[in-house]
């Protein structure tokens, strides 16, 4: 099954999106994808009443806005250097174990709405990554039994502001945390829409051309890795999502160094997961 959200920017209502693409409201049905709604049997529940009522529910026009596939979430985990070719672009040495960092929940915008190029930036960067979504608390999981704890997969598009984020004193977060710095969508497809997460492509151009374009069987750190690693810092809530990592290509790595400018759209894309487009914008008061 595929989640979506649908709607003007916070006014979205949950929705579903059927195999041959079309949409249809379930506002009525389930009130949010939430964390009450990941934690408990609602899921499966609304997979099943799908199954009956899918002809008595209100269709979704395609016009109509997609807003990120769930509400906002206790926390976005991120993955830092998880792609050996992208931490060789970056001059940095492959981790010996995860690199963690957060990414605020206010960063978070639809899969189609625009990318503001914060006041003061000038490194604004792209990253397509894995996202995964949350479905059961998680708190000291072993990695056989991590899976488990997986509600669906989502697209990010992990845009950052490199100068932000490594040329100033501090963590990484400041450069991930701007408006609109966490595309996610345009669905979540639930775990079972996903057979292998470790083999997946995912590609980002801009302006058309093709930037990144790679595999999730490149991660150094795999999907159950992760989810294991983490839970043993901080317990992991239904609708948490953990970001796995952006492949080598990103405008950092680039000879020279290029960054997203006021006019440039970002497309971006995973097997499975839909696609995303973005137009950025620079910063208006």
């Amino acid at each position: 099954m595929k989640l979506i959200r649908f709607g003007a920017e916070g006014n979205e209502k949950p929705g579903v999106q059927l195999s041959d693409g079309t949409r249809l409201d379930v506002s009525r049905l389930v009130n949010e994808y939430d964390e009450a709604f990941f934690a408990g049997d609602t899921l499966a529940d609304l997979a099943s009443k799908i199954a009956t009522k899918a002809d008595t529910l209100p269709k979704v026009d395609e016009s109509v806005r997609l807003g990120a596939p769930l509400a906002r979430p206790s926390k976005i985990v991120c993955v830092g250097l998880n792609y050996a070719k992208h931490a060789a672009e970056s001059g940095m040495e492959i981790p010996a174990e995860p690199v963690l960092f957060f990414k605020a929940t206010s960063a978070i915008v639809g899969p189609n709405d625009d990318i503001i190029i914060p006041k003061g930036s000038e490194k604004t960067d792209w990253e397509v990554e894995l996202a995964i979504v949350i479905g059961k608390k998680a708190s000291y999981v072993d990695k056989e039994n991590a899976m488990n704890h997986i509600a669906g997969y989502v697209l990010h598009n992990d845009v950052s502001e490199r100068a932000f984020q490594l040329e100033r004193s501090g963590q990484w977060v400041k450069g991930k945390s701007a408006d609109t710095f966490a595309p996610i969508g345009p669905f979540i497809a639930t775990r079972e829409e996903i057979s292998d997460p470790g083999n997946l492509r995912l590609w980002l151009k801009v302006n058309g051309e093709i930037q990144q374009d790679s595999d999730t069987s490149d991660l150094i750190f795999d999907v159950p890795h992760l989810i294991s690693y983490i839970s043993q810092y901080m317990t992991l809530l239904p609708g948490d999502i953990i970001s796995t990592g952006t492949p080598f290509g990103v405008g950092m790595g680039l000879n020279p160094p290029t960054y997203l400018k006021d006019g440039d759209v970002v497309e971006l894309g995973i097997d499975g997961l839909g696609t995303s487009t973005q137009k950025v914008k620079s910063y208006k008061k």
